[in-house]
């Protein structure tokens, strides 16, 4: 950091398996690309092409190589992947990640309608030469899981090979784990973590009192994606109490309470 200061909570360092922050590219240049990394890469560990970007983005190959030269696991949306095998194009999407040198790749099934033993079974195949994040809720408003159901397909999905997974709430962060007005579902959280290690959930939280919320419940190192590219650092504030929303979570007591005369 630029300076010294005390109390500040400990975050873990990359490459890191947990207090991890992923950013949601939805179409930015190269050259926003290396603007980011120059800025970012050090409070960043995955980058998302957001759902079909990658289908329209100039320039692609040339982004890649500048997110992978900054360490950053990058994968595509899991709308795309979900794109080719409604159309029975697995293999080909196999071969489009081979084309593109990606390492790393998301299974969902946000937007169609997938057998969960099916979308395991792509995780297993997926998972041998891949590292997988799948994805647990529905894009649809007005679409509720039950606890349990949750619970069993995050739990059926990491045995199946998953090395994460996500808990859905879109861009827009009014579904899945959230309701409709961006506050979280605190039972269905609390229900699911009971059950799930929380270090192997990467939680969506696009909208900034989803951040504090999910930082408050479960300290720096909580899991979050979904991030956009010029909220990682005011994010990265959140999470060392250098913002006012979590300002006083971090101090101690004594400091907490001051009055300054």
């Amino acid at each position: 950091m630029n300076f010294e200061l005390p109390f500040i909570p400990e975050r873990t360092q990359s490459p890191r398996d947990n207090g991890l922050t992923m950013m949601m590219d939805k179409g930015l240049s190269w050259r926003q690309a290396e603007n980011f990394v120059d800025s970012c890469s050090t409070f960043t560990d995955l980058v998302k092409l957001g759902f079909g970007t990658s289908y329209l983005t100039t320039d692609f190959e040339r982004k890649l190589d500048i997110y992978r030269d900054a360490g950053f696991k990058c994968y595509l949306g899991g709308t795309l992947f979900e794109a080719f095998v409604v159309r029975d194009l697995f293999d080909e999407y196999r071969k489009l990640l081979d084309k593109y040198k990606l390492d790393t790749v998301e299974v969902s099934d946000g937007s169609v309608e997938m057998d969960h033993n099916k979308k395991c079974e792509y995780i297993r195949v997926l998972s041998k030469d891949f590292q997988v994040l799948s994805e647990v809720g529905s894009k649809e408003e007005g679409i509720l899981i039950s606890p349990n159901k949750w619970i069993n397909m995050m739990q059926s999905e990491l045995d199946a090979g998953s090395w994460k997974v996500i808990a859905e709430a879109r861009e827009s962060g009014n579904v899945g784990i959230y309701r409709p007005n961006g506050t979280a579902h605190v039972s269905l959280v609390n229900k699911i973590i009971s059950k799930v290690n929380i270090e192997n959930i990467l939680w969506e939280a696009p909208l900034k009192g989803q951040q504090v919320w999910f930082i408050k419940q479960f300290g720096s190192n909580v899991n979050l994606g979904n991030i956009g590219y010029d909220e990682v650092i005011p994010l990265e504030t959140l999470r060392i109490g250098l913002r006012g929303d979590t300002f006083h979570d971090f101090l101690p007591e004594k400091l907490s309470r001051k009055r300054i005369e």
